[in-house]
């Protein structure tokens, strides 16, 4: 079992159930996919960063986090630093293993920013320049997987427990991948932590 740092959840056990079983868009995903068998908490490793950005003569700092998986994910941003009394810390053999070394989530995280502002404002930007410092302490983010299904089929969806949002195909695939590693097929039969729903 790894020992993490994750963010706090927003999202209870009990309320991924109702949100993966109430309401008429998943009655009927339980007629085309069939119904909720389990309901699992995982954890997606983020490394955190200082970013700052100079454009203009202007200088900006700001603190990202970048999944440290594959580095396709959002960023996560935080005003600060995450504090330690907004993080828990828990051994989970439900937790992706980082596969970016540091020099490759840097070269990432300075992509994504860069995106990030030209989708914002490509006009305002003269003379970028983005540096991105890695703060010490990776960080775990909690999700909540749905497995949904019948026979031999089963179907994925994800929420984020921190921003209580549904992820879409980026997300399911990274967990799918791990379910199909050695990691993940080692505990995916009944992980600690999963919950089968009669």
């Amino acid at each position: 079992m790894a020992r993490i740092r994750s963010l706090k959840p927003n999202v209870t056990r009990e309320q991924a159930i109702r949100h993966f079983t109430e309401g008429v868009v998943n009655r009927a995903a339980d007629l085309l996919r069939g119904r909720v068998r389990s309901v699992a908490e995982l954890y997606i490793p983020y490394r955190l960063y200082r970013v700052k950005v100079f454009s203009g003569g202007r200088e900006q700092s700001q603190i990202f986090a970048l999944e440290a998986v594959s580095g396709m994910l959002d960023l996560y941003q935080f005003p600060a630093s995450p504090a330690e009394l907004d993080l828990l810390t828990l051994e989970t053999r439900n937790v992706l293993p980082p596969g970016l070394d540091g020099a490759e989530a840097e070269e990432r995280m300075i992509g994504k920013v860069r995106r990030m502002i030209f989708t914002r404002g490509f006009f305002r930007v003269r003379d970028l320049r983005i540096e991105a410092s890695a703060l010490p302490g990776d960080i775990c983010v909690p999700y909540w997987v749905c497995f949904r299904g019948s026979g031999d089929r089963v179907h994925l969806a994800v929420l984020d427990a921190v921003r209580r949002r549904p992820e879409g195909a980026k997300v399911r695939r990274l967990v799918e991948e791990w379910l199909r590693s050695d990691a993940g097929t080692s505990v995916a039969s009944e992980p600690p932590g999963f919950q089968v729903l009669s």
